[in-house]
């Protein structure tokens, strides 16, 4: 659950990111409060998928800083990253495509055996899970990785978790299966940092909403004002979330 007054789980400062020639992120000032679900919008383009790798360590940052608990991770290598209890989701929905569903959870427990009772909770969200638990996980539909990616992403709990349009794609069922997930996983110790283009999705979800221009972030507050101006989503974004639907 978000609290507001406890200082924040994630910092960004003055981030910069360049890939080869290009000068990605030009300056990200990003916070992500304690528990709850932030959300990261913008045009495509904008920077969102390049903070989230940068943050997870993928990409490193070329000046400022990444702050987790108010420890500097923008050197670390990926894999320290991971075990501060930071987990990333990408777009790609990337998972061992040889290995079966039950394969990929099991590694992803990185601190010993599944927990059942854990795995039991996570299907009760994403039932195809069971039914395909000994399938190769390449042969699954893409809206069945997603569930594959997600799932590995939270067999073990996280102080922190990465995702990356995770409904793109998908059917109407298998979102709502996600809104349900998400929205439990808020009233864990679980904290989200979530880049979304279904903008009902993040409306009915989000707590806190940060909008990203041209490497930077142009705007940043709580999602339930950004739902309820349609002047300040026509001007951050060009649209209405309510034309989203």
């Amino acid at each position: 659950m978000l609290d507001a007054s406890a200082e924040p789980l994630l910092t960004l400062k003055g981030v910069h990111t360049h890939i080869g020639q290009y000068h990605i992120l030009q300056g990200v000032d990003l916070v992500v409060p304690r528990g709850g679900l932030s959300i990261l919008l913008g045009r495509n383009g904008a920077g969102k998928t390049t903070t989230l790798r940068t943050i997870m360590g993928l990409w490193k940052a070329s000046a400022g800083s990444v702050l987790f608990e108010g420890r500097d991770i923008s050197k670390m290598a990926t894999p320290d990253i991971a075990r501060l209890g930071i987990a990333y989701v990408p777009e790609s929905m990337a998972v061992f495509s040889d290995l079966t569903v039950r394969e990929n959870l099991y590694l992803a427990a990185r601190n010993g055996p599944l927990d059942e009772a854990r795995v039991d909770w996570i299907c009760g969200f994403f039932p195809a899970l069971k039914k395909f638990w000994n399938y190769p996980a390449g042969n699954l539909s893409g809206g069945q990785k997603q569930m594959v990616a997600i799932a590995r992403a939270i067999v073990e709990p996280r102080k922190l978790l990465l995702v990356d349009e995770p409904t793109k794609g998908l059917a109407p069922a298998i979102i709502q299966s996600l809104m349900a997930a998400f929205r439990e996983l808020k009233d864990t110790s679980t904290t989200i940092l979530l880049v979304e283009q279904n903008f009902n999705f993040v409306r009915s979800l989000g707590d806190t909403v940060s909008v990203m221009d041209d490497g930077r972030v142009v705007h940043a507050g709580s999602m339930a004002q950004l739902a309820g101006d349609e002047d300040l989503q026509q001007r951050l974004l060009g649209l209405s979330l309510d034309s989203h639907q």
